[in-house]
C-alpha cells in the first residue's frame, strides 16, 4: 500500500523534531540514532530513508532551529533582553526539564563546548556568530535609547562579553551538584550581564513588556 502523500516530508520533521529535543537536552555525543528514532516513534532502518549520518541530521535540526528562531524573533526584538536575562537566570529553561519553549541557537554553545568534530564546530562557530550579530543589534537599540557613543568596535565586544560570560555561567553551572551554587553563579552572571548592556530591572521589564504587546 502506498504512503499517503507528504509521509516522507512528515517523517523527516518527526525525525529532526525528536533530535532537537534531545540534542537540546543532552548535546551532539551523548545521543545515539536509536534514542532518536525511539523518541520519534519511528524504526531505526527509518532514519537512513532521510539522513545519512547523525552529522547530517544535527546539521538538519541546528538549520531548522535557526530558521524558526529567527521567525519568532521578527515578532519580538531579536534576542531581547527579557530573553536574554532569562536565559542567564534560569538554566533549566535551556532543555534541562522539558521547557515548552523552543531551544534557539544558543543551545548549540551552551552543549557543544569541546566538540572536537568538524561539521559539530562549523555549526558552532555559526551559532556563535548568530548570536553576537542579534545581541549588537540588540546593544545598538539600548544605546539609542540611553543616547550612547559607542563604536562599533565596541559594540562587537560587548557582545562578546556577554556571550563568554553567559555561556560560562551556564556551562559551569550545569558541571556543579550544589544548587544554592548554582543559583548564585547564574545570578551572577545575569548582574554581569546587566552591567555590561547599561540597563537596570526597570528598562528590562519595560522592554519585555513593549515585545509581548507587539506579539
Amino acid at each position: 500500500m502506498p504512503y499517503a502523500k507528504g509521509h516522507k516530508a512528515k517523517s523527516r520533521a518527526r525525525i529532526i523534531a525528536s533530535a532537537t529535543e534531545l540534542f537540546a537536552r543532552h548535546g551532539f555525543e551523548k545521543v545515539s540514532i536509536n534514542q532518536i528514532m525511539k523518541e520519534a516513534q519511528m524504526t531505526h532502518g527509518a532514519f537512513y530513508a532521510h539522513f545519512d549520518s547523525k552529522e547530517a541530521l544535527y546539521s538538519a535540526s541546528f538549520l531548522e532551529t535557526l530558521k524558526d528562531n529567527g521567525r519568532s524573533r521578527l515578532v519580538k526584538a531579536p534576542l531581547s533582553v527579557k530573553k536574554l536575562i532569562a536565559l542567564a537566570a534560569n538554566y533549566w529553561g535551556l532543555r534541562q526539564s522539558g521547557s515548552p519553549q523552543l531551544p534557539g541557537p544558543e543551545a548549540v554553545l551552551f552543549n557543544e563546548i569541546g566538540n572536537d568534530n568538524a561539521r559539530i564546530r562549523d555549526l558552532f562557530q555559526s551559532s556563535y556568530e548568530h548570536l553576537r550579530d542579534m545581541l549588537e543589534r540588540r546593544i545598538k537599540a539600548l544605546n539609542r535609547l540611553h543616547k550612547a557613543q559607542d563604536g562599533p568596535a565596541h559594540i562587537r565586544d560587548k557582545a562578546r562579553a556577554i556571550l563568554a560570560s553567559l555561556v560560562g555561567a551556564v556551562t559551569m553551572a550545569r558541571v556543579i551538584s550544589d544548587p544554592e551554587e548554582q543559583r548564585r553563579i547564574l545570578q551572577a552572571a545575569q548582574q554581569q550581564i546587566l552591567a555590561l548592556l547599561g540597563v537596570t530591572e526597570d528598562v528590562v521589564g519595560y522592554l519585555g513588556h513593549k515585545s509581548e504587546r507587539r506579539s
